[in-house]
């Protein structure tokens, strides 16, 4: 660690390291990038927010959001959403609109709604509260990649069957910590108070980007010390059926369920009030925040609360050869990205 400026490390290896990549394109066009929210739960047909599930081209969230909030009066925070999706793509997602007296049928509201912005309306249903940001249990992708190298299917076939019997490190993706790292560097120095940042939000921004860059560390320490495939004493694994969270005392009881899929070891998003591991697993975490000089502290003093993330992904693939390439198929929980699926099998560090 330099006493200016922090070593920043952005690689990432692969767990499917040796398996040649498919290469080629994404995002060619639109209709190359399908994505379809997954939502967490069902508008109940009651109340007074009518969820509108909408699929859109050549737009983003936000521009759809914006629409909707001046064709109903309202300012653009009393239009929910679960997500955020991208401009060039189509994409599939719920929006929430409010309507506190004078409630229309939803059948008008569709009308009105694709008669003056450019996207279809699927379904309109009233529910009792405002869809708000994490309420969606995924994304499904549809995923063409173009110009692909020779024999992709089968190449493609083989990594799938790689990732399917161990999993992927759950990386976050380039948007959150910046192609040549320097939104890393830059909350590394708020963090040791050598930069002071006065726009709020761009703060945080920078601050949870230096706690992704210091998961995806954890992520990379543990591949290179032989920890993936295999849970530590102390570990907090989280069960993948329900959710739920506990430290791992009987490793090797809790290593059968791990093998089979049950639960996956969590990965630190460090901060002052994130649930910390114990024996083997704390001793191996503290180890990478000394390693970039930061303490609890730091992070207190600049209200980084931190949480814990599954540290690993268990995509399903399906995968289909059509006229301009390689179609693949997949689902993903919220917080994971495309980008980390995608590295895999194209081995050319894609980025979404």
């Amino acid at each position: 660690m330099s006493s200016e400026y922090p070593e920043i490390n952005l690689e990432l290896p692969y767990i499917t390291e040796g398996y040649p990549g498919i290469g080629g394109k994404i995002r060619q066009k639109p209709s190359h990038f399908i994505v379809e929210e997954v939502p967490l739960y069902d508008a109940s047909g009651e109340g007074i927010h009518l969820y509108l599930n909408i699929t859109k081209e050549n737009m983003n969230t936000r521009d759809v959001q914006i629409e909707l909030a001046k064709l109903f009066n309202l300012d653009p925070s009393q239009v929910g959403k679960a997500g955020l999706k991208d401009k060039y793509a189509i994409t599939t997602q719920t929006f929430s609109v409010v309507f506190n007296v004078d409630k229309p049928e939803p059948d008008e509201v569709t009308d009105l709604v694709e008669e003056n912005i450019p996207i279809k309306v699927n379904w309109a249903k009233y529910h009792k509260n405002k869809l708000r940001a994490g309420h969606l249990e995924g994304n499904k992708f549809n995923i063409t990649i173009v110009d692909v190298n020779e024999d992709a299917i089968e190449k493609a076939e083989t990594i799938a069957d790689k990732i399917h019997e161990i999993g992927l490190p759950n990386y976050y993706g380039v948007q959150r910590t910046g192609d040549e790292g320097e939104n890393v560097r830059q909350g590394w120095l708020i963090l040791k108070n050598r930069k002071h940042i006065r726009d709020r939000w761009l703060r945080k921004y920078l601050l949870s980007s230096y706690q992704s860059y210091l998961c995806n560390r954890y992520l990379v320490e543990r591949m290179k010390n032989g920890y993936f495939n295999n849970l530590l004493h102390g570990d907090i694994a989280k069960k993948h059926d329900t959710g739920g969270e506990f430290h791992v005392e009987k490793t090797a009881k809790e290593q059968i369920r791990y093998e089979n899929k049950e639960i996956s070891f969590t990965a630190p998003m460090f901060g002052y009030k994130m649930r910390e591991t114990k024996h083997e697993s704390k001793t191996f975490e503290d180890k990478i925040l000394e390693s970039v000089s930061i303490t609890k502290k730091d992070f207190r003093n600049h209200h980084v609360r931190g949480t814990r993330r599954i540290g690993r992904i268990l995509p399903k693939f399906t995968i289909n050869e059509s006229k301009e390439g390689i179609v693949l198929s997949f689902m993903l929980r919220k917080g994971s990205y495309a980008t980390t699926v995608l590295r895999e099998f194209m081995k050319n560090d894609v980025m979404v």
